[in-house]
């Protein structure tokens, strides 16, 4: 990455992908990384984790965060492991949850590392962790909070402010003001993870303002979210599944969908709409989760009283032997456990014990990336390789999509529509190929403008953008 002057965008994540969000803006002579995420997924991005980054990371001057999930956020550790000496400035609420996901990644990481030993299914003797979880907590302390729409000086003519997005704790879009000779400067605004206007968790996401590049998310970008109500539709699948005295595994992200869920579930009792059997919380972040949640009462709807009952609901599960003895009680029973893709953690040991057996469900909640062991469920696998062993899978498969907590490509059109001025170019990332390359068709024909899907790896020239 040379110094040849003027501002350049480079996109080095997040371009055929729904995971992985990185770019790096250089300008002024210093670079800029906006996000800085981890590969989920198929196991040809997975290794892209490994790789180094384009640029040397002690090269890199700061780190700006949209939001705190892990395909934002979760490369912080390795950059600063690999000689990143800057700050990573993001929102409070997303500083909070970083300090519950990070450290939670490298554990993850270390237990994938040592399973893979333990049981010689690494093509390496010695499999190693990206990162740990003490590395993970020795990067917090790079963290600098910044409120919303305060403006934060960058250096070099650099201005950027976090705009609310929606989405999740935290979540912000970001917005950039550079100084280059114009008597505006040139603005460039990334939407992060965009939420939704009804989402029943967090505040709509503020209106797009002008700007001249935007580069936007796609994760829906080909399609809609189903227009019925969610409450009823987690109900009926509660319902049906205690009837024949099943267990409900719900595959749930720690952050945000966790809390949606459960909102969801104490509505449904308290209208007695799902019979009274037992409902757990397994998974310790989700726990804590939550309790920031009351922490930022402005950021979301949730009233107290929604959040008394919320908590009454469900038996909180920390402790790893409550955690496996879940696997041994049976129906008819629910549980919500993490991860949301079923990429890890302690969702998979559930769905080891309960996939196999017809009279359960495993409800999976959101949006799953191409690759994943969620993506496979609902292509219809029958079964899954969980540790090493291949796990048949005869529970009924439910995916709930209108949980998702991003906004659909309607939304982002009906956002993007209400910009008072075209941007010159939109750059449309963060999807699988399919959603970016249909939301870009949309953008270009219903509001006329200019967009494209960049290309992973490649380098703008944001004063030529068009």
């Amino acid at each position: 990455m040379g110094h040849d002057g003027g501002t350049h965008l480079s996109f080095f994540g997040a371009t055929d992908s729904v995971t992985g969000s990185r770019y790096l803006l250089e300008h002024g002579g210093r670079r800029i990384l906006v996000d800085c995420g981890l590969f989920q997924g198929y196991k040809k991005l997975r290794e892209r984790n490994r790789a180094p980054l384009p640029v040397r990371p002690a090269l890199v001057d700061a780190v700006v965060l949209t939001h705190a999930h892990l395909d934002h956020s979760g490369y912080i550790p390795a950059l600063v492991k690999r000689g990143f000496r800057g700050p990573v400035y993001a929102t409070p609420g997303t500083t909070d949850l970083c300090t519950l996901l990070l450290p939670d990644s490298g554990h993850l990481q270390e237990e994938e590392a040592e399973t893979a030993r333990a049981r010689g299914s690494s093509r390496h003797s010695t499999p190693q962790p990206l990162y740990t979880a003490r590395d993970a907590v020795e990067s917090l302390g790079s963290f600098s909070p910044q409120p919303f729409r305060e403006p934060l000086d960058l250096g070099a003519g650099i201005e950027a402010r976090f705009v609310p997005a929606g989405h999740i704790l935290g979540a912000a879009q970001v917005h950039f003001r550079l100084e280059d000779g114009r008597p505006a400067g040139t603005t460039l605004h990334f939407t992060g993870d965009l939420g939704r206007d009804d989402d029943p968790l967090m505040n709509p996401p503020e209106p797009l303002e002008p700007t001249d590049v935007l580069v936007t998310e796609s994760t829906y970008g080909d399609r809609a979210h189903p227009r019925d109500d969610p409450t009823e539709a987690l109900g009926e699948v509660v319902r049906r599944v205690a009837k024949r005295n099943g267990v409900v595994v719900i595959a749930a992200f720690a952050v945000g969908r966790a809390e949606t869920l459960m909102l969801h579930l104490a509505r449904l009792r308290r209208r007695d709409r799902i019979p009274d059997i037992p409902v757990y919380l397994n998974s310790p972040m989700a726990v804590d989760a939550t309790e920031l949640y009351r922490k930022y009462p402005e950021e979301h709807r949730i009233s107290e009283r929604e959040f008394r009952e919320m908590y009454a609901l469900p038996q909180l599960i920390r402790d790893p032997d409550a955690s496996r003895a879940l696997n041994l009680r049976g129906g008819p029973m629910a549980v919500i456990s993490a991860s949301g893709m079923l990429t890890g953690g302690r969702v998979l040991h559930h769905v080891e014990a309960y996939g196999p057996d017809p009279r359960n469900a495993i409800v999976l909640s959101g949006y799953q990336a191409g690759g994943t062991r969620g993506a496979l469920l609902l292509d219809g696998a029958t079964s899954l390789r969980i540790y090493g062993r291949d796990v048949p899978i005869r529970a009924e498969v439910v995916s709930l999509d209108n949980l998702s907590a991003h906004a659909d490509a309607d939304a982002i059109l009906r956002w993007m529509g209400t910009c008072p001025k075209q941007p010159r170019m939109v750059y449309v990332t963060h999807g699988e190929i399919g959603a970016s390359d249909t939301l870009r068709r949309r953008i270009q024909h219903e509001l006329g403008w200019h967009a494209r899907v960049p290309e992973h790896l490649e380098r703008v020239d944001l004063a030529a953008a068009r």
